[in-house]
């Protein structure tokens, strides 16, 4: 699996407004929404808050991977948010994130799931690409960043 499979170019935000994690999930969330992958809010926030308490998925680097399983969807879903400014997500290194890589996977689908996560860990420990995502001046150019990477990592 690929991540240009699971992560659609309407589904990246440049900015987020959100200053604090929930915004942030929330935001991360409304975007599928928006476009058709989700049919609301408020389950989806509530099971990523849920995770959020079992530990942060702040992985380090300024990095979040929030994710969470879903009873009411069929393929693996993903969105993208970059703040500049940073967000206090707990992050293991103490340190603010500013790349979030939202996942959403079917409940039966554990190893798609961990497949996905490792993927975007492995493509994300990358400074580079870190840093020229947070120079990206587009939507479209951070999709365009991210597809390319997702070429040079062979698949499992």
């Amino acid at each position: 699996m690929k991540i240009t499979d699971i992560l659609h170019a309407d589904s990246i935000i440049g900015e987020l407004i959100s200053r604090d994690k929930k915004g942030v999930l929330e935001e991360l969330v409304s975007v599928l929404v928006e476009h058709g992958r989700l049919t609301n809010k408020e389950k989806p926030v509530q099971v990523l808050l849920e995770r959020e308490r079992l530990g942060s998925t702040g992985i380090g680097d300024g990095i979040a991977i929030p994710h969470g399983r879903l009873k009411e969807i069929k393929n693996i879903i993903c969105s993208f948010g970059r703040t500049r400014e940073g967000i206090d997500f707990q992050s293991i290194d103490e340190k603010p994130s500013h790349l979030f890589f939202l996942l959403f996977a079917p409940e039966e689908s554990a190893g798609e799931h961990l497949q996905a996560l490792a993927r975007l860990s492995r493509i994300l420990k990358d400074g580079r690409l870190r840093k020229r995502l947070m120079e990206a001046a587009s939507e479209k150019e951070i999709y365009r960043l991210i597809a390319e990477e997702d070429e040079h990592y062979e698949l499992p």
